[in-house]
């Protein structure tokens, strides 16, 4: 499998653009981003578990009910959210794409991202929509992916390309996501394209699995959104027979998608709100799965670990600590924790007690950009990672401030 460059526009059949309408009033920042698809295709898409939800997710919902998507308009600045008017705007939206591209609205994926609350200003929307259609093209990926950002600091954008049963397929997409993150789903918006000809049901099927073990153990800071969607479009366009039934092609394709929301997953990680360090845990020895999915995603949550990642303090209490809450039933007295980076490994744990180790060295491991805890629950084959980042003096920054 080979990571190649074109974001969503890197599989068959994708254009897309990004540009500044006027919802945000820096006028250098994109806001209203467009990807079409040549040809209607097949369409999945997961969501935010808050019951509180914007209105693209009530209108994208009754839009992929039969399976079939060929547009996504997406704004930031505005989350279209707990508005009277909202399902209005989202629905009018998904005309304007209609009327400017042809693609019928009810095959529109309609999503919005920002501040909570406040009335969806349409005018802008309209205004800019001529020139977004215009500029839809195959290279428009980058811009597109820059137009749905809001405090994330770096575009977030990969693709895959790999054989499925001699056939070149590509999976591709972006991402926004950068604070109110927390598993199930994470707290981001994320378009998937792929040239891949596959039923909406095995669509459907493959994203569910895939996003378990990506965009579902990735945490920032605990608080889960009101506008959380990932959404898949498969063009069918690498000329590939359709994958109907599970087999060898669909655990291909499965493979692929997999590979690129783990590449978006770590991506948005790495780029939590104030973050400076990646930390990843990762769990082997569990008695099952679900066990260690629980334990990596309970170390990636603790506040208290994500602050001494940041100052580098190898306070490893911390991470037994939260191990031991985690909801799930195991050996505590069985598990051995190391810390590791590029800049080594120390071992800090071992059958759930301390052991000396030096601490200049682990200050030196901890101070490098990506640390990694490797928990060992020696009590099974069960094994998972979650993702996370340090917990910064700048996240309350961002935050106190963020609306005014």
């Amino acid at each position: 499998m080979e990571s190649i460059s074109g974001g969503v526009c890197a599989a068959k059949g994708f254009k897309a653009y990004g540009v500044h309408c006027g919802i945000r009033k820096n006028k250098t920042k994109e806001d209203l981003a467009l990807v079409v698809a040549d040809c209607p295709c097949s369409a999945a898409a997961v969501y935010t578990t808050n019951k509180v939800k914007g209105a693209p997710i009530t209108v994208t919902r009754a839009h992929l009910a039969d399976g079939k998507a060929q547009a996504i308009v997406c704004n930031s600045g505005n989350a279209n959210t707990c508005n009277a008017d909202g399902v209005a705007k989202a629905e009018e939206m998904c005309r304007l794409v209609e009327r400017h591209t042809g693609v019928k609205a009810e095959d529109v994926i309609v999503a919005s991202t920002g501040v909570i609350g406040q009335i969806l200003p349409i005018q802008p929307i309209v205004s800019g929509m001529p020139a977004l259609a215009a500029g839809l093209s195959a290279k428009g990926n980058t811009i597109a992916a820059r137009a749905i950002m809001t405090t994330d600091t770096r575009v977030k954008e990969y693709a895959r390309k790999c054989e499925i049963g001699g056939y070149t397929v590509t999976v591709g997409g972006m991402a926004k996501g950068s604070g109110m993150i927390h598993p199930n789903m994470a707290t981001l918006l994320a378009f998937v394209t792929t040239d891949a000809a596959i039923s909406p049901k095995m669509l459907d099927a493959a994203l569910k699995d895939a996003v378990e073990d990506t965009l579902n153990m990735v945490s920032i800071d605990g608080d889960t959104s009101t506008n959380d969607m990932l959404t898949v479009m498969a063009s069918g366009m690498s000329g590939m027979p359709e994958i109907t039934r599970e087999g060898e092609q669909y655990s291909a394709f499965k493979s692929a998608l997999t590979a690129v929301l783990e590449d978006i997953s770590k991506a948005i990680a790495a780029d939590g709100e104030g973050a400076t360090k990646l930390l990843e845990c990762s769990v082997e020895g569990a008695p099952d799965k679900q066990t260690a999915k629980k334990i990596a995603k309970s170390v990636v949550c603790s506040s208290l670990l994500k602050a001494a990642i940041f100052a580098a303090d190898a306070n490893w209490g911390r991470i037994l600590c939260a191990i031991g809450y985690a909801e799930a039933e195991f050996d505590i007295d069985k598990v051995d924790v190391d810390i590791v980076s590029d800049a080594g490994a120390v071992a800090v744990c071992r059958g759930g007690n301390g052991v000396d180790f030096d601490e200049t060295a682990a200050k030196r491991v901890l101070l490098e950009d990506e640390i990694r805890i490797c928990v060992n629950c020696n009590s099974g084959d069960g094994k998972a990672v979650a993702w996370g980042c340090d917990l910064t003096y700048e996240y309350v920054k961002i935050n106190a401030d963020y609306r005014t």
